[in-house]
């Protein structure tokens, strides 16, 4: 019976039609293997280039002072492993003049929840940046953020993000963090539900604004609730069409409150992302976590299904607090694509290429180099990929 329901499956997969959640729930028990191949035939689907985009960008987080002190976090102030921060106007601006010398030309703001930042803290912020730099995208703060800000300062969350709008904000994150509103009451009780998240995503889409979603996943939830967050982001899709990406990634417990938590693994990794690729029929860019996962599982997934590598980071400090490092450089990313039979290119915020492979194939040492560009390596860490935004990107 599962054999016929099965072939069933893969032939309703393969025919382009959508699946349900149960069916998508099903999927788990399917070999990698073919579970990968069909996830890479629905990327096929609905992004025929064999081409991977990234991005250079860079995260400033610009305070960890943060009333939520969620579980899965180990950066925020409250955790005893980070003192406590607060970056002045200069010390941001200079960052975003470094990331600007590299050509790079994405910045995201991040800050949590911070107990006595109000809306025009953020908007002053906003519009001081964009100011100084008009030319940087700012793809910044989250949806929690957001309603933070809105209640701090007594406002509805549409004046909130008309406002940050208007200061010069691009776009915002998804950060989704996992919707199931059982696993956010323990692991983030202070921060937004999963309704709450919606709401501030539909306000986002009545104001213009484009979005991802994220997945951090591996922090006790069932392969079910796995399945019912896809369903929240596929729902939203369906009726606003405003996420760019989706990003999961695995929860890391290490010096944490959720330290007890058996980390996910890399097999766990691969099957979230063709699943995501194949129930999410209506998103065209999945990202690969190399951030959370490491440069060879990212390769890999780009043959199961995600498109796209996000960004060669030129900060990331939420993640050291758990003591793990990912390195990477454009010329890792070019070779980590190349070497997975993609063409490499350049992209922008909005997912438009800046520059295609006029990457020259001349090696120096063991990488390769991008025209016009400064390849600096970055060390990066990881850590709970709920706190990230990676999107990055």
């Amino acid at each position: 019976m599962k054999e016929s329901s099965d072939k069933k499956l893969k032939q309703k997969i393969y025919s382009g039609k959508r699946i349900s959640s149960k069916e998508a729930l099903s999927l788990f028990s399917w070999d990698l293997i073919e579970l990968g191949e069909a996830g890479n035939m629905r990327r096929a689907l609905i992004f025929p280039k064999e081409e991977v985009g990234f991005i250079v960008d860079r995260i400033i987080n610009f305070t960890n002072i943060c009333e939520a002190a969620c579980n899965f976090c180990a950066y925020h102030a409250r955790a005893n492993l980070i003192k406590p921060f607060e970056l002045t106007q200069k010390e941001i601006f200079a960052k975003i003049k470094e990331l600007v010398l590299l050509k790079g030309t994405q910045v995201m703001l991040q800050g949590g929840l911070h107990p006595d930042y109000t809306l025009d803290t953020y908007v002053n912020m906003v519009k001081n940046v964009k100011e100084r730099f008009p030319q940087i995208y700012l793809h910044s703060f989250s949806p929690c953020e957001i309603a933070h800000m809105a209640e701090k300062s007594s406002v509805s969350i549409d004046e909130a993000i008309l406002k940050l709008k208007n200061a010069g904000l691009d776009s915002v994150p998804g950060a989704s963090d996992l919707l199931v509103d059982r696993i956010r009451k323990k692991v983030s009780p202070r921060k937004i539900g999963k309704d709450l998240w919606c709401e501030v995503m539909y306000s986002l889409h009545r104001q213009g604004m484009k979005s991802s979603a994220t997945m951090t996943y591996g922090m006790g939830e069932t392969d079910k609730e796995k399945i019912g967050h896809l369903n929240v982001v596929r729902d939203l899709q369906d009726v606003t069409g405003m996420l760019r990406a989706f990003i999961p990634w695995s929860f890391s417990p290490a010096r944490t409150g959720l330290k007890d938590i058996e980390p996910a693994t890399g097999i766990d990794y691969l099957k979230i992302v063709a699943i995501s690729r194949i129930f999410l029929d209506n998103i065209t860019y999945i990202q690969a976590g190399w951030l959370t996962e490491g440069l060879k599982l990212a390769q890999l997934a780009l043959t199961m299904g995600a498109n796209d590598m996000g960004g060669v980071l030129m900060e990331e400090t939420v993640v050291k607090a758990t003591g793990i490092e990912t390195k990477a450089s454009i010329n890792e990313f070019i070779d980590i694509i190349t070497n997975a039979g993609k063409k490499p290119v350049l992209r922008d915020s909005e997912y438009k290429i800046i520059k295609k492979s006029r990457i020259t194939s001349k090696r120096v040492g063991d990488s390769m180099r991008v025209p016009g560009f400064k390849d600096s390596r970055v060390k990066v860490t990881r850590s709970e990929a709920s706190t990230l935004n990676a999107e990055k990107l």
